[in-house]
């Protein structure tokens, strides 16, 4: 059996496992749908998605913390001074990534009627998708066409060390 030339590399410093710590966890990920969908202001994301209000409010200051929200003051006639939440420049490179997930979804736990929603392209309202494609410009449709190899930041793994 051939060992896997990933186990010489140290992952304790994988970017994917950084990423994951801020967005793995499931009330995030309905946050940042939320704000995507364009509901941006704290009662309305609570009652939309049904997420408890002190787990909101952790998940959007950790997405704040980490600059993928940014807070925008807002405040309705005679109402003290409130907040939305806005996607940053950060935050919006998210896109593709939530894109893919949610095609994933479509394709593999949607109800018999189909996904409750579709993501058009607002010039010409057709269907956008996620690709996956090389610089040299590939089209890369077989995941197993992907390779990995070490970057200009990767260590050495350390046999013993505790992960």
């Amino acid at each position: 059996m051939d060992t896997p030339s990933a186990l010489a590399w140290s992952v304790d410093n994988c970017t994917l496992g950084r990423a994951m710590a801020i967005l793995g966890e499931r009330w995030t990920v309905v946050v940042l749908r939320e704000v995507f969908l364009g509901v941006r202001r704290f009662d309305d994301i609570r009652r939309h998605a049904a997420i408890p209000r002190q787990m909101l409010a952790d998940r959007l200051a950790t997405l704040v913390e980490q600059g993928i929200l940014r807070k925008v003051p807002y405040r309705e006639d005679g109402a003290r001074t409130r907040h939305e939440y806005r996607l940053t420049a950060k935050g919006l490179e998210l896109q593709p990534v939530l894109l893919a997930i949610s095609h994933w979804g479509d394709r593999h736990l949607a109800d018999p009627g189909g996904p409750p929603t579709v993501f058009v392209h607002r010039d010409c309202e057709e269907p956008v998708h996620v690709e996956v494609r090389c610089a040299a410009g590939h089209h890369v449709d077989d995941p197993r066409r992907v390779a990995t190899r070490p970057g200009p930041g990767v260590k050495p793994f350390e046999a013993g060390r505790p992960a």
